[in-house]
């Protein structure tokens, strides 16, 4: 049997988080190019041979459009590598830059490759969210037949709402914190080594995410509308009283991250030094009509995978896709607040769909490191009621 291979983090990087909307920060940056920009700042801040890279593996959720042709290969290409090193996209929902980390891991670990580029990318204001679908059924009579209930995610997120008894204050409260504590790492410099700067065509430089909202209070989130109510599932959710809004939900963004893996042996031999390595991970399903449910039995089988217990993490980054499914995800464990998400979420800082895995790794991989911490969790669900979760280890 193959000796498995001792696989590090080496470095990490993300771009500024742009608006997902016409006339964002980074709607004017094509997203392969966007993508191109984020691949050589991490290959220079390392000083590494792009020829040395195995493989690059690309989360991308709405490949249609400028993301459509493969753009992890696009963006190698743009960045101007060796066209001998391949790419390919991986699309898990929400969650497709963190699985492009697990792919990368698995591979190197192998003994496949040696070193691998995991990456993520998505520009929601120039490929909307939801493009690919062409306005068809993508589920089909044989699957609503078996889940009559499959409902929209915003659905979903007030069903986890009215399962958990989460009010509309306990959601407000939890938005309004990601802000805060997103302002509070940013100025800071908790963002520092981590974001990378963006030039766009007409040679202006984006530095700092423009989705935060210091001034955002629980009281201007209250005057928000319910953004998904609706007649069609009021049989789902008796007397609930609707409480998922905008400002409690994450923001659609344009944004992109990479990660770069290596065997250790091969880290040693260009002398560069092991920040991180995934001390373990996993994936699974859970019911398709709560859909975002997953995290929980994720993270309860990376806890008997590994044998850690709650108690062992100094971070949770649980992701913000609806203010619901962390708080959900914290009474199940009986979290510490103060653990999770500790530099905001999606509510604060964005949710790129496919770059999101990839960014909260390495945000949480700064954090351990800013705070001296030793063991993060990473969740996120994703639609069809999946979930990845994935154990870092500060080195």
């Amino acid at each position: 049997m193959t000796e498995l291979r001792t696989v590090v983090v080496v470095d990490g990087v993300r771009t500024p988080m742009g608006r997902g909307k016409p006339g964002g920060a980074l709607s004017g940056l094509h997203p392969v190019d966007m993508l191109a920009q984020t691949l050589t700042h991490l290959v220079d801040r390392s000083a590494l041979d792009p020829g040395s890279v195995g493989d690059v593996i690309v989360g991308c959720v709405s490949q249609a459009g400028e993301q459509s042709a493969t753009p992890g290969r696009m963006a190698w290409l743009a960045a101007g590598y060796p066209v001998h090193v391949p790419a390919t996209t991986v699309e898990r929902k929400c969650g497709s830059g963190q699985q492009a980390i697990e792919f990368a891991v698995q591979g190197i670990a192998s003994g496949r490759h040696e070193i691998v580029i995991a990456a993520g990318v998505e520009s929601m204001s120039r490929v909307p969210m939801g493009i690919a679908r062409l306005d068809q059924d993508p589920w089909g009579p044989s699957v609503r037949a078996r889940f009559p209930d499959l409902v929209p995610q915003g659905v979903a997120a007030e069903r986890i709402a009215q399962r958990w008894s989460l009010s509309r204050r306990d959601q407000d409260e939890f938005a309004a914190a990601s802000h805060r504590r997103a302002h509070r790492a940013a100025v800071d410099g908790g963002f520092a080594n981590e974001i990378v700067p963006l030039t766009l065509p007409d040679g202006t430089t984006v530095t700092a995410d423009e989705t935060i909202r210091p001034a955002t209070t629980t009281e201007g989130l209250a005057a928000l509308r319910p953004a998904f109510r609706s007649t069609d599932y009021d049989r789902l959710l008796p007397d609930h009283e609707w409480s998922v809004t905008a400002g409690n939900s994450s923001q659609l963004t344009d944004g992109a991250a990479a990660v770069l893996l290596m065997d250790e042996r091969k880290a040693v031999e260009l002398g560069l030094r092991a920040r991180a390595r995934v001390a373990g991970s996993t994936v699974c399903g859970d019911d398709p009509e709560m859909m975002l449910t997953a995290p929980i039995p994720a993270t309860t089988r990376l806890f008997e995978r590994t044998g850690i217990t709650l108690a062992d993490l100094d971070a949770y980054e649980v992701n913000e896709a609806f203010a619901t499914v962390p708080l959900a995800w914290a009474r199940a464990f009986d979290a510490d607040p103060g653990r999770l998400n500790p530099r905001g979420g999606a509510i604060a800082l964005g949710h790129p769909l496919g770059a999101s895995g990839c960014r909260l790794f390495v945000t949480l991989l700064n954090h351990l490191e800013q705070t001296g911490g030793a063991l993060g969790l990473q969740t996120m669900c994703e639609a069809g009621g999946l979930a990845n979760a994935t154990l870092l280890e500060r080195l």
